[in-house]
């Protein structure tokens, strides 16, 4: 398993908000800007939950079943 390339201290979500919007062209009115960030946090605990979680090197992808 690789080294973890994320930085120790958690990424500034103020600022992603901030170059996200930026880059998708959205504005983010201030009346939504603390809900937007509370999504950012709980999305990155989420993404750290599954960063943590191990899998060995035979793993392989579920099926995928279409009606």
């Amino acid at each position: 398993m690789s080294p973890n390339p994320h930085p120790a201290t958690p990424p500034d979500l103020d600022v992603y908000c901030d170059a996200a919007a930026a880059l998708l062209g959205l504005t983010i009115e201030p009346a939504w800007r603390a809900p937007v960030l509370a999504n950012l946090r709980v999305l990155r605990e989420a993404a750290a939950l599954l960063e943590g979680f191990p899998l060995p090197d035979e793993a392989e992808p579920a099926p995928v079943f279409e009606a």
